[in-house]
């Protein structure tokens, strides 16, 4: 199995399966003498880890990380980082089913996985689960003190828009505002990550719990915005800042569909009609439907993508014996995050090497 790098400047390998006896990431080429920053990481992990809440996966996993190499002294030493954290709570027997063939998930890669390698590990669907991810969050904390490190002003922030139907009750008038000012500790602290009044918050965690009791499981979409990011950032034809962003966002598993930008204007007038350039690009219409980016560079107007996600395939009876999400949408958020912050670091580092600065 190949392709388990990513980046180009600021390169990161992924390791380890759902049930094996650890995962973790390789980085290289992270400056020497970023400073180390065990808060951070510790922050990112909890926001990724399971069992947070009676929604969400009941694994109980402390998701400690062990750093082995490339930081001394609390100061990176530009050598390769390499972290791993240990699986301490896999329940492997809950998959004994799927080992067999005597259950089956519709949607999920546990049969083309199979087809395609011959000998898998079924195990909490092996590489192919949500817990890989753990290496993208452990890296992005990397990536994101490098980055902060030079370009202070820049902040990334991810929200659920949408889960199982229900979308923000956000009106168009208030979406640009918020999404300005929208902090990421803001976010986290509302159910799902879904930043709406704490009646729909209330109503929106019944939803979920019943879901977890059902066997049933939602899809949904998430919004991640940046802030800060220098104009210009990004490179034409091939290494446009959209593309890289979009290949980012959607090696993320369950993910359907990315858009750039976000359209947004008075729902009441008649003639709306966004395929229309002189609809689209009126005068006075919101920067927001760029997204922050035109000609694949960064314009240094609020960077906004929206993510689509499928239904979590683990339903029914598969669901109630194992410990799985009914959205993968809310503990996504700070994937998507960790993944821009990658792309972010690797985009920078093209641009500006590994000094920063323009």
């Amino acid at each position: 199995m190949s392709s388990n790098s990513w980046g180009e400047r600021f390169r990161i390998t992924s390791f380890g399966e759902s049930h094996g006896s650890a995962l973790g990431v390789v980085i290289d080429s992270c400056p020497s003498g970023v400073k180390w920053d065990e808060a951070l990481l510790k922050q990112w992990m909890q926001r990724r880890r399971p069992g947070q809440a009676a929604w969400v996966s009941a694994r109980q996993e402390p998701d400690e990380v062990e750093v082995l190499s490339g930081v001394f002294e609390g100061l990176t030493l530009g050598t390769p980082i390499a972290m791993l954290v240990r699986n301490r709570d896999a329940r492997s027997q809950d998959y004994s089913d799927l080992a067999s063939g005597a259950a089956r998930r519709v949607g999920h890669a546990d049969d083309v996985w199979r087809d395609k390698y011959s000998h898998v590990d079924p195990r909490g669907g092996g590489r192919a689960s949500g817990r890989e991810t753990l290496s993208r969050v452990m890296a992005a904390a990397v990536a994101e003190m490098w980055v902060r490190e030079r370009w202070p002003a820049i902040e990334v922030v991810g929200l659920a828009s949408r889960i199982g139907g229900r979308t923000l009750s956000w009106s168009s008038a208030e979406i640009e505002a918020r999404l300005q000012s929208l902090r990421r500790d803001q976010v986290d602290a509302c159910v799902a990550r879904f930043p709406d009044t704490p009646e729909v918050q209330a109503e929106f965690e019944k939803s979920l719990v019943a879901a977890v009791r059902d066997g049933e499981s939602y899809g949904g979409e998430a919004w991640v915005m940046v802030r800060g990011v220098p104009r210009g950032l990004g490179q034409p034809v091939f290494r446009k800042l959209k593309n890289h962003w979009a290949d980012a966002l959607m090696s993320v598993g369950a993910t359907s569909s990315f858009a750039l930008g976000l359209e947004v204007g008075d729902e009441t007038r008649e003639d709306r009609d966004e395929d229309r350039g002189t609809e689209f690009h009126r005068e006075g219409a919101s920067a927001l439907r760029y997204g922050g980016v035109r000609g694949g560079l960064a314009t240094g107007e609020l960077m906004l993508a929206r993510v689509g996600f499928k239904p979590t395939s683990s339903v029914m009876d598969v669901s109630k014996r194992g410990r799985h999400d009914p959205c993968i949408v809310p503990r996504a958020v700070p994937v998507l995050e960790a993944m821009t912050w990658l792309m972010l670091a690797d985009q920078l580092m093209l641009e500006f090497g590994t000094s920063g600065g323009r």
